[in-house]
């Protein structure tokens, strides 16, 4: 009985001993875990933090390179350097998502083997400056496909840039790309002459932080390159091998499917096709912790009067990094009113007090980001005339398609140059003068002429507004009050869209139909004595209406009913 009892106790302690030494172990463990992704959230802000000024840095030489062009070996040399240091971080932001399982595929169609072609030329420079021959030889030049170009972009640039690190000055490296016999895979070989790898190395190639020979070449590196390629192939549903011989050299060869039944449906984005006028030079995202801009700095604005003709636009630069918008402002306010604001918050608290003709503005940001910006902006009908340009250092497929989906005209990646930005800016401005000057040049049956069908939500409000000012041609006393009150909407809001729509404030609009209704009442009736004219299309003063004519047409309106007469005559 009693060795019963003893033998029990000892089961017992054992079961005991081993739930203790589990649960310490699975303790222990998890506290491991915890430790990594805490370290990794904290190693990954600190990156985040190096980001930001390469973005300042690069802009500031590009307007240093406005100012003082004569310098501009310095100015290249300085933008390499940035590159290559935002390829660096990049590898590092890419990793920890690749060992967080936060990576995702998106493929898109288009000439897949114009765009491997496009991307190895980017990295020409690089190899070049080490007086090496570099070769690409895609066959066939040209073959539609399905690829990630993000994925792809970061594979040749690693690839690419290991040959040029591990070969010697006046070798070769070398591009091959071509299909396979059922030209629904793409295979890519990227060959360099160095010195190669030996075989016991060769088993742990792609194994992260591998100590590689990099000192003995004099250079740098982080042991991420191959350990990340390796999981953008594997994600890509592709294969990677090495063959390598010491003193010969190195052969990687990258095998991807480019057929579209090889992804799932929610890796395919096939809304548009491969852009090969975007820049290869992709970056991951960060979001920096920088004071809120002061008020100084917010105000630092000039005023617009809503009843001015302007040609100057009005932008507003919503950033949270301090250095970044100073430098957009500084950039911008030689062309146009630029407001700023730190986040989404403070934007719209400038959009509702400002009329503004566009909005520049940055996605991860503190209390509202771009994204919810544009959000609010596209479903108020008061505001979604905005064109709206996100910047952001998010560089996935399906980051953009976020913010496109959101209602962003534009997007801009970081790090991206000032002259970049104007461009995008200009497209947009002079797109909408375009369409300013096409309705200041109809005439009044143009201008009054319904469509058979309403294209767009501003032509529904433009045409709302003839219709009232027309029906109001004689009224001296019909305004932009008179004419808000109509439309239901502020004076404000009413200006704001008018102006976006027809480049015209509201009196100025209201004035330009009453000038085309004079015109055409003069048309149908040459003899029309000028003071009947004014009158018929809502002025009291027939002197004022001969200025306001005068300042429209470029004559008086007795010179006009001349012309008119001596035509019929």
């Amino acid at each position: 009985m009693g060795s019963r009892i003893l033998l029990l106790i000892l089961v017992i302690l054992a079961i005991l001993t081993i739930i203790f030494f589990v649960g310490r172990n699975l303790y222990l463990r998890s506290m491991r875990v915890r430790r990594r992704l805490q370290m990794s959230a904290i190693f990954t802000n600190i990156t985040h933090e190096l980001l930001t000024p390469l973005t300042v840095i690069s802009a500031s030489v590009d307007k240093l390179r406005e100012e003082e062009p004569k310098f501009g070996r310095d100015y290249d040399m300085m933008q390499i350097n940035i590159q290559r240091m935002v390829r660096l971080l990049q590898q590092i932001l890419e990793t920890s998502k690749s060992e967080e399982g936060e990576l995702k595929l998106l493929v898109a169609q288009g000439d897949v083997m114009r765009y491997v072609y496009e991307t190895a030329e980017c990295l020409e420079p690089l190899i070049l400056k080490k007086h090496m021959k570099f070769t690409v030889n895609c066959n066939p030049e040209s073959m539609m496909g399905w690829i990630d170009t993000d994925k792809l972009d970061k594979i040749i640039y690693n690839l690419l840039s290991n040959a040029a690190k591990y070969c010697h000055e006046g070798g070769e490296v070398s591009l091959n790309a071509m299909t396979n016999s059922t030209y629904d895979h793409i295979i890519i070989e990227v060959s360099d002459t160095g010195d190669g790898i030996p075989e016991d190395k060769q088993k742990v190639l792609f194994k992260r932080f591998l100590d590689g020979d990099y000192r003995q070449h004099h250079t740098i590196g982080t042991g991420l390159g191959l350990a990340l390629t390796r999981d953008l192939v594997f994600l890509h549903h592709g294969t990677i091998t090495c063959k390598s011989e010491v003193g010969k050299g190195t052969t990687f060869t990258i095998t991807l499917p480019i057929y579209k039944e090889a992804f799932t449906p929610e890796q395919i984005y096939d809304k548009q096709n491969i852009d090969l006028s975007a820049p290869k030079n992709a970056i991951i995202d960060f979001n920096p912790a920088i004071p809120d801009v002061n008020e100084d700095i917010i105000e630092d604005t000039i005023e617009a009067n809503e009843d001015d003709d302007r040609d100057v636009y009005r932008l507003l630069v919503v950033e949270d990094n301090v250095e970044l918008l100073m430098l957009m402002k500084q950039a911008l306010k030689s062309q146009y009113k630029v407001y700023l604001a730190s986040n989404g918050v403070e934007a719209l608290k400038i959009i509702h007090e400002k009329g503004l003709d566009l909005i520049v503005s940055d996605v991860m940001m503190p209390e509202m980001d771009g994204y919810e910006l544009t959000k609010v902006l596209k479903s108020d009908e008061n505001y979604n005339y905005l064109p709206i340009i996100l910047l952001t250092a998010k560089t996935q497929e399906e980051d953009i398609e976020e913010g496109l989906r959101a209602g962003a005209d534009e997007y801009l990646k970081k790090p991206f140059r000032i002259g970049d930005l104007k461009l995008r800016i200009d497209n947009i401005i002079e797109n909408r003068r375009r369409i300013q000057r096409e309705f200041s040049m109809q005439t009044m049956e143009e201008t009054m002429q319904k469509p058979e069908k309403v294209s767009s939500p501003d032509e529904e409000f433009l045409n709302r507004a003839l219709s009232f000012v027309y029906n109001h041609i004689e009224d001296e006393n019909y305004d932009r009050d008179g004419l808000a009150a109509e439309m239901g909407t502020s004076t404000s809001t009413l200006y704001n869209k008018l102006r976006s729509i027809t480049g015209l404030n509201v009196s100025s609009f209201i004035r330009d139909i009453r000038m085309k209704e004079a015109s055409r009442l003069a048309e149908e009736n040459p003899n029309i004595r000028v003071s009947d004219l004014a009158y018929r299309v809502g002025f009291k003063d027939p002197r004022y209406f001969s200025t306001c004519f005068k300042k429209h047409f470029g004559m008086q309106p007795k010179e006009y009913l001349d012309s008119l007469q001596q035509k019929t005559t």
